[in-house]
């Protein structure tokens, strides 16, 4: 039985005597804000997925009322790839849906491969194909067609049955640790809120820079992050990649040629040019402490060697690269950022013994 939810009382009665475990999905737009708006909440109440929930978040105190579910620690949430939900439950509802159990993580640890769809999954290990009709739907409308209502079912109809295999799996080959500790670290970076401390680091182009340019570029990504959630716009709105290293590049040194630089630029910031200009020339307290970009300087046949280990320990534990060890994770060791992040906790225990004789 799947029902509508439409009041918060409502939901508060259902959700009197919640059972332990739970599948949870969203529906979100996130085209023209920089927060996920939250448009529906997919709850599966039973074991045998046979009492779903679709809860409307855009009533007034609904995510108020949701906000208990979420953070109650005897119930475990079952979600698929979660990220992005996590970021929006955390906006709408000010917590998160812990404990939590990652089924595409889950079926990355189990060895049936990285990254896959919850449609991938399901017919995987039940045999079941979904429909993906409504994946680029409005889910903002109202009301909803039947086929969203039917789609929204779908994407938790499954989760326990998911549950149950993977874990079993996972106790099998003795795993369930490293999921557990891996969904205390996605909740634990949802919490914290705080973007990259270092996001000239994720831009390609930022190798191109010398070391002041590269502060200069830290700083205008900083300031544009901080606008971007005041704001609730697209970072790419408040200030694009390729004119925030244009301006780090060429350094203006008075306003007259930063306005020539804007004015020439096509997506140039309206509004914003004292802000832009003031994060350009203001120097961040840490700024020196920064590690700069790298391109191609790095010892490849060192990071070579890196890859093979990784992949042969892959191989050895049947589980995809990519699940270990990225090659920019890889790269962050051989510029001896050490074994913290995702390398920490039993990745360090799989990897420390290969490649610490290679560093």
């Amino acid at each position: 039985m799947t029902d509508w939810i439409d009041t918060p009382d409502a939901l508060r009665a259902r959700l009197a005597n919640p059972p332990a475990v739970i599948g949870l999905d969203t529906e979100f737009i996130r085209e023209r804000t920089y927060w996920p708006q939250l448009a529906l909440v997919q709850i599966a109440l039973g074991g045998d997925n046979s009492d779903i929930l679709l809860v409307d978040p855009l009533v007034p105190g609904m995510c108020q009322a949701l906000a208990p579910l979420l953070a109650d620690p005897a119930i475990l949430k079952l979600m698929h790839s979660p990220s992005e939900d996590l970021v929006a439950f955390q906006h709408a509802c000010a917590t998160l849906p812990a404990p939590m159990f990652d089924t595409q993580a889950a079926a990355a640890l189990c060895g049936l491969g990285a990254g896959l769809s919850y449609q991938k999954l399901v017919q995987a290990v039940t045999g079941v194909e979904l429909a993906k009709g409504e994946t680029r739907s409005d889910w903002l409308r109202r009301p909803l067609s039947a086929s969203q209502l039917e789609y929204a079912a779908d994407d938790v109809h499954h989760l326990h049955a998911l549950h149950r295999e993977l874990r079993a799996r996972l106790e099998a080959l003795g795993r369930a640790a490293w999921l557990d500790e891996d969904s205390v670290r996605q909740l634990t970076n949802a919490a914290s809120g705080e973007g990259e401390r270092w996001p000239h680091l994720t831009l390609r182009s930022a190798q191109f820079l010398d070391a002041a340019g590269q502060r200069r570029l830290l700083r205008l990504l900083r300031w544009r992050e901080a606008q971007a959630r005041s704001s609730d716009r697209p970072r790419g709105w408040i200030l694009d990649n390729e004119l925030a290293t244009t301006l780090a590049r060429h350094h203006p040194t008075d306003q007259r040629s930063f306005q020539t630089l804007l004015d020439a630029a096509a997506k140039s910031p309206r509004g914003l040019r004292d802000a832009v200009w003031e994060a350009l020339t203001t120097p961040l307290p840490d700024e020196a402490d920064a590690p700069l970009a790298r391109g191609d300087d790095r010892d490849k046949k060192q990071l070579r060697a890196l890859q093979d280990a990784v992949a042969a320990t892959a191989a050895d534990l049947q589980l995809p690269e990519g699940v270990l060890a990225s090659r920019r994770v890889l790269e962050g060791l051989q510029d001896g950022n050490g074994w913290t992040g995702p390398l920490a906790g039993w990745r360090r225990a799989v990897l420390e013994p290969r490649l610490s004789p290679l560093l």
